[in-house]
């Protein structure tokens, strides 16, 4: 698992939503959510944070009920 520092987190932002990023495991979620309520997640892969919007997961907003 790929640790990023508290200091280059901070300063993260979303490129979809431009919002916080948290770290969860060999990811980067963001704490803000898109047009219809989901939230994009970036791969860390071997240290990196691959932040390009065509590269995210796409997380589906939760069904309210």
């Amino acid at each position: 698992m790929s640790n990023l520092s508290t200091q280059l987190t901070a300063q993260l932002r979303c490129p979809v939503t431009g919002s916080a990023l948290v770290q969860h495991g060999d990811t980067l979620v963001s704490t803000g959510t898109g047009a219809n309520g989901e939230t994009y997640s970036y791969d860390i892969v071997e240290g990196i944070p691959v932040m390009l919007a065509p590269e995210a997961t796409v997380i589906p907003a939760r069904a309210q009920g």
